[in-house]
């Protein structure tokens, strides 16, 4: 080992191979070019079903540690991953004007189906994080088809919410005149409209706001994604912002698979919190995934009444997804 300092080993030892599959889209190329900045990052699979060899060429030329391959098409899904410790998935179609996520879900259904059947296949041990929308009913769909793959392991498939928690991050640091950075609002139930819930009473630092001036915040937190959409005119939905907050969920597993303790975030995962067979509260990370859900913990009467008017729409997503793998040829 002559040459490389012990801290020097002990980082590549522990640095993870990590694929992003729909590394060419408007997610994609971002949240890949913040996993190529990570010395947590050892290898860099890129997959596509067009332009990975463009996009890899690109960030390999980047002056970090990952080393990036590009993957183009499904023959080459296996070989992507392979040895794959967290699999990344933004791949699908973005939403347009007057679009919920919900009317995104015929075709992105299947081709969060289609790459969570090859991760089954050829990384069923890897971590995955589901970013395709509708994520209310992609990660109901990628834990069946994980059980019918005899594979199934609930403490390792997350959907990544993280966007509304670091949205809410940032308008209560607006309105307080807080630095964003510092705030955090957990944000639970799942990743759509009312379904989203931001616990402002569990905000650090704590942060106070007369009832109309609460509902207005929440509901920008709830139709932020709508704001982009809307913004872009048709060119497209968050991803700028998405890519920031899929990377900010990666690095969360990747210090705890390496043995960082205390890492916390919300994500929607197989839960017995609520009534909902699937629900987004805090989650402590370990080395497998989820160490422990933290559960809803103490919340007004106001956000208990935004919980229990979320379920009805959170289990007809979900069955929708379970249907869906059912219902596959």
């Amino acid at each position: 080992m002559s040459g490389l300092s012990q801290g020097a080993v002990c980082l590549l030892q522990n640095s993870a191979k990590v694929a992003v599959l729909g590394a060419s889209g408007g997610i994609g190329q971002p949240l890949s070019l913040l996993l190529k900045n990570s010395p947590l990052v050892r290898d860099l699979n890129l997959y596509d079903i067009a332009h990975t060899p463009g996009v890899a060429a690109d960030l390999s030329h980047i002056e970090t540690r990952p080393n990036v391959r590009g993957f183009l098409g499904p023959e080459q899904l296996p070989d992507c991953l392979k040895g794959c410790e967290i699999a990344v998935i933004p791949a699908g179609v973005p939403r347009k004007p007057g679009m919920t996520r919900d009317d995104l879900f015929n075709t992105n259904a299947s081709i969060v189906a289609n790459l969570t059947a090859a991760c089954a296949k050829h990384c069923p041990e890897a971590i995955i994080c589901i970013i395709s929308n509708p994520v209310n009913s992609t990660i109901p769909i990628t834990s069946e088809i994980f059980k019918k793959h005899g594979v199934y392991n609930p403490n390792k498939i997350f959907g990544v919410t993280t966007l509304d928690i670091v949205r809410a991050n940032t308008f209560v640091a607006e309105l307080k005149s807080l630095d964003p950075a510092r705030v955090n609002v957990p944000v639970i139930g799942g990743h759509a409209g009312k379904t989203i819930i931001p616990l402002i009473s569990q905000c650090t630092p704590k942060a106070e706001f007369p009832q109309n001036q609460l509902e207005t915040l929440i509901g920008r937190i709830q139709e932020a994604g709508t704001e982009v959409v809307k913004a872009k005119a048709g060119a497209g939905s968050a991803t700028l912002s998405m890519a920031y907050a899929g990377a900010r969920f990666v690095f969360s597993i990747l210090d705890a698979v390496n043995g960082k303790e205390g890492v916390i975030e919300c994500s929607f995962v197989r839960s017995e919190e609520t009534e909902c067979p699937y629900f987004s509260t805090p989650l402590l990370l370990g080395k497998n995934g989820i160490e422990k859900n933290l559960g809803i913990g103490k919340i007004t009467p106001f956000e208990e009444k935004m919980v229990a008017e979320a379920i009805s729409e959170l289990k007809a997503s979900i069955k929708k997804g379970e249907e869906f793998v059912k219902n596959m040829k």
